[in-house]
């Protein structure tokens, strides 16, 4: 009994400390990407912010909500049920029991997401829901959006923000959608940008606390290196 106590401690003292990270930046700078596999390499859970503000907009869509209308979405905005899987090697995200991870990533989607993340009582749900899901990671999680260190766990353990080049972010972006074009998506970041940056509740921004790391010159597997590193240093040192 003892020698198995022994081994529970042992394990529990050189176990890494669970942290809690948040990682944000505009599109196209790798937060996907470089979250979810720094979350694989150091065993925490993973959050697409993201992926709940496209969820409850292409919910919206679906169910005959006026997009423009912020009235009507506040209304709406508790109706559906969004649930994240946070397995970072495989993360999953449904709306009402029906798988929304394809769907969601529609150039529909990702035309009014900004409208309707920029609804207060949308912010508030989806702000609750992410903070309810960093509290019951056990091990630690990644937590990657826009306002994140911020807003939404301004008590993060580390804070990341990253950046790149409008060119850089628009070329990995068109690289993902076959056959875009490269000025049409420079054009649609930059716009989302100012959307995201200018909105009254939780706008994109860096937390005062955040390492920037800039991603333009960099390989994916440059800053995942990176932020493995910033990470492993606040585990040692918690």
């Amino acid at each position: 009994m003892s020698t198995t106590v022994e081994t529970v401690s042992a394990a529990a003292r050189t176990a890494p400390a669970a942290v809690i990270v948040a990682i944000d930046g505009p599109s196209g700078t790798g937060k996907s990407s470089t979250s979810k596999a720094v979350a694989a390499q150091l065993g925490l859970s993973y959050l697409d912010t993201g992926a709940q503000y496209r969820a409850i907009t292409w919910w919206m869509l679906n169910n005959g909500i006026d997009v423009q209308n912020p009235a009507e979405i506040a209304m709406a905005a508790a109706k559906p049920v969004i649930v994240s899987g946070t397995d970072p090697s495989a993360p999953t995200i449904t709306v009402d029991g029906e798988d929304a991870s394809g769907p969601i990533r529609t150039q529909e989607v990702t035309s009014k997401v900004s409208a309707v993340s920029a609804v207060p009582e949308v912010r508030t749900l989806i702000t609750e829901l992410q903070r309810s899901i960093a509290t019951e990671a056990e091990r630690g999680i990644v937590v990657e959006g826009r306002d994140i260190g911020t807003t939404v766990l301004p008590d993060a353990d580390i804070k990341i923000f990253l950046t790149a080049s409008p060119e850089a972010r628009a070329a990995r972006r068109s690289g993902e959608v076959k056959g875009s074009d490269l000025a049409a998506t420079k054009e649609a970041l930059i716009k989302r940008d100012a959307a995201d940056s200018g909105r009254k509740t939780s706008p994109l921004a860096k937390a005062g606390d955040a390492v920037e790391v800039d991603t333009t010159d960099l390989s994916l597997t440059q800053v995942i290196e990176c932020v493995v590193t910033l990470v492993g240093e606040k585990q040692a040192a918690k």
